[in-house]
């Protein structure tokens, strides 16, 4: 592409062959729908294959529910509805925290899983497995604190009692990148709160959630309270649920056009939504900032997940005074990193999920490059097998390059400077996204300044990475409503009722006991 352009990533990945371990643990998975409790097949006994990104091969077949077959999800979740919004707190702590204790002791096994069906290296695999764990850990202790309120009106006539309740059946769709965090992150509040779900995983990333929902019908889960239905046609199966009015509850994790698709659906029956959308995230580096913590947040915040996350830093914005310093430093690290299947020892860098995301990094990169950027390294897609793209550092990003505005969703850093920080704050905030920002400087006084001024609804302020389960995670404008994680979490799952009641030191004729 440019001289410049850096070519110390392998070009072309081997074929792999599946271990006896792989095959062993694909065997667990379960390929069926679990409807009410029980696998089975679709109503018209479809199935699809869930490819695995880095060879290409098929790693299994399994069911791809129908219409017909998500509305039965819905009648068994309806079915169960009543009881376990009833069944005691205590009793739904334990669930979950057996669901914990559970995914502990099979953490291999889902960590493997995870990089065959979404490519993502084992190492980081492993660390979902304690992150979506820590949902069914935090959400079991918060399920026993579900309070309310108690007390006396202004007018002192009357006590007001505030109680929160299940707020219903609850949809639930989960994206591709993170298959089990995203999973735990929707379905352990849900279930803590008392209500029963139908989940509807991403078409790419099934089979860690059938493999999970195997695992909570082993901890205990009744039969109707957690249904999933995996299918290769989410549109035609997701209108007659989010229409039906026994459905009280719509969560999603995905793209801003899907999700504005489905709450124009949800507006029609006034459903309570969560939506957790695209991001666009700003990466400030101050020239005060320390670089060597600078450059492991940039790390981080970027390549995490092969870049394919919500979170992952898409512009970095970095002072003019430390701009090709910081540059020189992350192009050093990044070449070094190895590209390849995610199981193999030292592999960095895993697959795209698909060609069509190789195909956009790459546009991306074209058409920065074409508008004057510089190529540092990396900067082309890698011949397969397998769906594989360089992790590339690009400086000089000129203002108009469409990897500013668009989310990369690849392994691509793309650096441009500033000169003061009312530029940096003005041009982090120039997208109609909000989800996360990332800055760093050592001026405690500037990052208030930004805790103030940056439009994101979350932001990491020397740190790289953000999530936690304790914490509130969601964005501010076009990147999604409501919050997952954190007391927050479970809230998006409860109904507020106000109930009035008398003055108990009055008689009914007013006079005093």
């Amino acid at each position: 592409m440019t001289d410049t352009q850096q070519t110390t990533q392998p070009t072309t990945r081997p074929a792999t062959q599946q271990s006896e371990a792989e095959r062993a643990l694909l065997a667990k998975v379960p390929t069926g729908l679990l409807v009410d409790g029980t696998w089975s097949q679709a109503a018209d006994g479809a199935t699809f294959p869930v490819v695995d990104p880095a060879t290409g091969e098929t790693l299994l077949e399994i069911a791809d529910a129908t219409p017909e077959d998500g509305v039965r999800a819905l009648d068994a979740a309806d079915a169960a509805r009543s009881a376990w919004a009833t069944t005691p707190p205590r009793q739904r702590a334990e669930v979950l925290r057996r669901a914990f204790d559970l995914l502990q002791e099979r953490r291999e096994d889902f960590a493997l899983l995870m990089t065959l069906e979404m490519g993502k290296p084992l190492a980081e695999a492993r660390g979902e497995v304690t992150y979506g764990g820590e949902f069914l850990r935090w959400f079991s202790e918060e399920a026993v604190r579900i309070g309310g309120s108690y007390g006396t009106n202004p007018e002192g006539s009357g006590r007001a009692i505030v109680t929160h309740k299940p707020v219903g059946p609850a949809y639930l769709i989960t994206p591709w990148n993170f298959p089990l965090a995203m999973a735990t992150r929707k379905i352990a509040p849900a279930l803590a709160a008392g209500c029963t779900v139908v989940v509807k995983p991403a078409e790419l990333t099934p089979l860690t959630t059938l493999l999970f929902a195997d695992l909570l019908l082993e901890a205990g889960v009744p039969a109707g309270v957690v249904n999933v239905v995996p299918t290769t046609h989410a549109g035609p199966l997701s209108e007659p649920l989010i229409a039906d009015p026994r459905l009280r509850k719509l969560s999603f994790t995905g793209s801003t056009p899907v999700g504005r698709t489905l709450l124009a659906q949800a507006a029609q029956n006034v459903l309570r939504t969560s939506m957790e959308l695209g991001g666009n995230a700003p990466f400030l580096v101050f020239a005060d900032a320390d670089l060597d913590l600078a450059v492991e947040g940039a790390l981080a915040a970027k390549f995490r997940n092969t870049g394919q996350a919500c979170t992952a830093a898409n512009r970095f914005l970095v002072h003019e005074d430390v701009a090709e310093e910081f540059a020189r430093r992350v192009t050093a690290r990044v070449e070094a990193m190895s590209v390849g299947r995610g199981t193999e020892d030292g592999v960095a860098i895993g697959p795209l999920i698909d060609d069509r995301a190789v195909a956009k990094a790459h546009r991306l990169v074209t058409d920065a490059v074409e508008r004057g950027a510089v190529v540092r390294t990396g900067g082309h897609p890698v011949e397969g097998p397998g769906t594989f793209y360089a992790p590339t550092v690009l400086t000089d990003v000129q203002p108009g390059s469409d990897l500013l505005r668009d989310e990369i969703f690849g392994p691509v850093l793309a650096i441009r400077s500033f000169r003061t920080e009312g530029e940096a704050i003005a041009a982090a905030n120039d997208t109609e996204y909000g989800l996360v920002g990332y800055a760093f400087t050592e001026d405690p006084a500037r990052g208030q300044r930004l805790m103030e001024r940056l439009e994101t609804g979350m932001l990491g302020l020397n740190t790289g990475v953000v999530s936690n389960a304790s914490a509130p995670f969601g964005g501010v404008k076009q990147s999604g409503l409501g919050r997952e994680g954190g007391g927050e979490g479970i809230a998006e799952y409860l109904e507020t009722m106000y109930t009035l009641t008398p003055d108990p030191f009055r008689s009914t004729e007013g006079a005093a006991r």
